[in-house]
């Protein structure tokens, strides 16, 4: 499968899976470097071409290593290292690197091995819903599998060595993927987000480390890799999200006994607009599309199914609007087709 390929399919994280109503996925990374060997940040191109080459060599003892789709950042347009990036395949950072940075991609998009990002090795196991013990058990799998041929950067007192020391020891993030609009419009998730940050979890917007929270998508991950086991990480990380999903459910109760008819008019309103406007910026249509989705799980909108929703929120992205176009397009071109493509949606429901 081609780069091309990926637009004709969705991610195997964005089908069905457990607690998914207010949760859209759930990824485990982790973070690798190999023994006396420069971090990325710091390697020499010759270094960090050695380390690729490497990594896909270790890749050969791989089970399934025939699953996986490999790119070189230094040989894909920015075009389509922004495609990746939308896909959650890749981070910010891996997009703008070059020579000798790249990432290894299962045809299905629920495991992804980036190669000299800020660490030599970054895994990442996505799964559908709340299952963060699946997608450990996938990323752990993995990272055995490589170990077998490459020699880790381990310390039997600090655990595995990382660039940054906040990732040393188990060099686990665990993150949950969730969507709050009954806790935004309840003006109740600063509260939330407060309470989560004072125990150790960090609470970030869809794309991570510095975005905003966007359609209502909220990012919860652990904070501490250094002093816990994965097991622990994992069950804590699960508990407090679904402490979380508790108040989005309690949320939305309150505002169909309270305000009900405030929610049909927000749901209707988004509708309307959707389903008429010409011209959609990105967030607007996350924003709309949140409310679409909450209207979904509220059962006001029968005809839709929530995971379509979630794949919309992939495919209106500007890298993916242009590569569906095949052109490169203008801002106000980006707009214009984003509103098509959201209006013919909605014209087939």
């Amino acid at each position: 499968m081609t780069l091309d390929g990926l637009l004709k399919k969705h991610g195997g994280w964005l089908e069905s899976g457990p607690e998914e109503g207010a949760v859209i996925s759930s990824r485990i990374r982790l973070a690798r470097n190999l023994r006396d060997t420069t971090f990325p940040g710091w390697a020499s191109k010759e270094v960090r071409n050695h380390i690729w080459n490497d990594v896909l060599l270790a890749f050969d003892g791989v089970p399934d290593s025939q699953t996986f789709l490999r790119w070189r950042m230094d040989e894909l347009s920015a075009l389509d290292r922004d495609l990746l990036f939308e896909r959650h395949l890749i981070s910010r950072e891996l997009a703008e690197r070059q020579a000798g940075s790249g990432v290894l991609v299962n045809e299905d998009e629920c495991r992804a091995v980036m190669v000299n990002e800020e660490d030599h090795i970054r895994l990442q196991s996505l799964q559908p819903g709340l299952n963060l013990q699946k997608a450990w058990d996938v990323a752990d799998e993995l990272d055995n599998a490589l170990e077998q041929n490459l020699s880790y950067a381990f310390s039997s007192k600090l655990g595995y060595l990382t660039a940054c020391p906040s990732n040393v020891g188990t060099g686990l993030r665990a993150s949950v993927m969730l969507h709050l609009p009954g806790l935004c419009l309840t003006e109740e998730i600063k509260p939330v987000i407060n309470a989560v940050s004072k125990i150790g979890l960090a609470v970030r917007g869809l794309w991570g480390e510095g975005s905003e929270a966007s359609g209502h998508m909220f990012q919860i991950s652990n904070q501490i890799t250094l002093g816990k086991t994965e097991t622990e990480i994992i069950a804590n990380l699960e508990q407090i999200v679904l402490e979380v999903m508790e108040h989005e459910k309690n949320a939305r109760l309150r505002l169909m006994s309270k305000q009900e008819i405030r929610v049909h008019d927000h749901v209707g309103r988004a509708y309307g607009i959707l389903a008429n406007a010409a011209l959609m910026a990105t967030g607007e249509a996350l924003d709309l599309l949140s409310a679409l989705r909450m209207g979904i799980d509220l059962g006001l909108m029968p005809n839709m199914a929530r995971r379509e929703i979630d794949q919309l929120f992939i495919r209106i992205h500007p890298a993916h609007l242009q590569k569906e176009a095949g052109v490169v397009l203008t801002p106000e071109e980006r707009d214009i087709k984003r509103a098509l493509l959201i209006r013919k949606f909605l014209e087939k429901k």
